[in-house]
């Protein structure tokens, strides 16, 4: 085993004794939360051992990124998040590669995935970004849409041809009421997923929780979280 396979082993094996963890404390089963290993900056070759190890989800944030990555791991069996803030013009790009798109949070965006997924003969998940620093109205510091501008959202991306509604996602706010407060931040997702799904109950999935907050985000009821640098290390970034 290769020193660089071998450190993502060791770092796997102890995200897993935290997830494990966690799930038991919180009376869930491990079964109920997916990993999603958070590969931004980092190379293929990485995401190959990562596969080889077991890893079955990954996530990009910058499209310039991740499509090259993801075309020269085009034939292992990974399913690919796009987890960035998302402009129309990298959209058909994006559509090309990813599995799910979990920074979906305007109007703009949904036609525009819509219209990519269509013309890829193909259907994209989709969940809604939720800030939760954001007021009325207003997208957040980090991207996502207001939390009264969901139901609004979720309708039209669960009308829009191509695009499947999955359901949300939150990064931990960085100011405002739940800066700091990562618990708080992620039950008020759950209860947003719980509205959510009493009209569309398919839309289960609630992504929440990265390397420093994953516990926080299990107890709240976190089905996937994102991990990057628990996982990966600290390592120069590309370019």
């Amino acid at each position: 085993m290769t020193d660089r396979k071998s450190e993502l082993a060791a770092n796997l094996a102890q995200v897993e004794e935290r997830i494990a963890a966690a799930c038991a404390a919180a009376g869930r089963a491990r079964e109920e939360v997916t990993l999603i290993v958070v590969t931004k900056t980092y190379p293929a070759s990485d995401v190959r051992l990562l596969h080889e190890l077991g890893v079955r989800h990954v996530a990009e944030n910058r499209d310039q990124d991740a499509a090259p990555k993801a075309a020269a791991c085009a034939d292992l069996d990974l399913t690919w998040h796009f987890v960035g803030q998302l402009q129309t013009n990298k959209v058909r790009s994006v559509v090309g590669y990813a599995d799910v798109v979990q920074s979906v949070d305007r109007l703009k965006l949904v036609s525009a995935l819509s219209a990519a997924a269509e013309k890829e003969g193909r259907e994209l998940g989709c969940l809604l970004q939720v800030a939760l620093d954001a007021e009325s109205g207003e997208r957040g510091d980090r991207g996502g849409v207001a939390p009264d501008g969901v139901e609004e959202l979720a309708a039209a991306v669960a009308a829009a041809p191509g695009l499947r509604l999955d359901g949300l996602m939150t990064v931990a706010p960085l100011a405002g009421e739940y800066a700091g407060r990562q618990r708080a931040a992620f039950d008020r997702l759950m209860d947003l997923s719980t509205v959510l799904r009493a009209t569309r109950p398919a839309a289960n999935m609630v992504s929440a929780g990265m390397s420093a907050d994953l516990e926080e985000a299990v107890a709240a009821g976190a089905t996937h979280v994102r991990v990057g640098t628990a996982v990966l290390g600290v390592r120069p970034k590309l370019g």
